[in-house]
């Protein structure tokens, strides 16, 4: 069986605290080879290294989310450079972004983090994981007036031409349980008529679980789902869109590393 790649999972999370291995144990069950771990706070950053020298098949990317704006400091940013050359090495600067999805007066701030991270992952040539919320056309922006930057917009819900734009950047959109409701119409049209090569598959555990467990907690495992109906809404088979969103995941964020073992030694 093809295995999946969940590209977006907080594992790190305390939902997660007293249940961590057998919820790991299910996602390999479940076929999923590898969870990317993107961090919200410096505190974070830690706790995700620990993990993904524990397992191999967990990867740390570190980052200061624009929704914890409170916790950061200005240090954050000169610390996030240091920190990635700790052990258990960074694939991914993130996740950080904007979040306008209600009025907030630390507008400001969060540009300057975003930015800040931009930059950082321009020079240390690393791809970056974006959370944006009502906020994609500036994003669009600073993105290009970086070229070269890779990286992918996690949770993508924005408009078909957004997505175009950040493809056309080189950008790959991440796509997880809302793409499983049906009343997301706009969303499960992109996913069907955009090229392959731009998609990723992601839970964002404990978050945004699928239609079918709604209200409960979500889980790495619940990838298969998510992957069952986008090969569905592109008329293609699990097995080739696992081929192929396991691929991209691979050339984002793993180019030149070898493929890990699921369950360690």
């Amino acid at each position: 069986m093809q295995p999946l790649f969940d590209s977006h999972c907080h594992l790190d999370a305390c939902a997660f605290n007293t249940d961590r291995d057998t919820v790991l144990s299910r996602a390999w069950e479940a076929g999923i080879s590898d969870l990317l771990l993107p961090a919200t706070t410096m505190n974070s950053w830690p706790v995700i290294s620990a993990l993904s020298q524990q397992h191999a098949p967990l990867h740390p990317a570190y980052g200061l989310h624009p929704m914890f704006m409170a916790e950061h400091q200005a240090a954050h940013l000169d610390a996030l450079e240091q920190y990635l050359q700790h052990p258990g090495k960074a694939v991914a600067i993130g996740e950080c972004g904007l979040d306008f999805y209600i009025q907030r007066e630390d507008a400001p701030q969060q540009r300057h983090f975003f930015h800040i991270q931009l930059d950082i992952a321009q020079r240390c040539q690393l791809p970056v994981i974006v959370h944006a919320r009502r906020a994609l056309d500036e994003i669009l922006m600073a993105l290009r007036n970086r070229p070269g930057l890779r990286g992918v917009v996690h949770s993508f819900s924005g408009s078909q031409q957004q997505a175009w734009k950040l493809m056309d950047l080189g950008f790959y959109l991440g796509l997880g349980g809302p793409v499983t409701y049906p009343r997301a119409q706009r969303l499960r049209k992109i996913v069907a008529d955009m090229p392959v090569e731009f998609l990723l598959l992601e839970t964002d555990s404990p978050d945004q679980a699928d239609a079918d467990w709604r209200g409960h907690r979500n889980e790495p495992a619940r990838l298969v789902k998510i992957s069952t109906e986008v090969a569905r809404l592109r008329g293609i088979t699990q097995e080739q869109l696992a081929q192929a969103t396991y691929s991209n995941a691979r050339r984002l964020f793993l180019s030149g590393q070898q493929p890990a073992q699921a369950i360690d030694d």
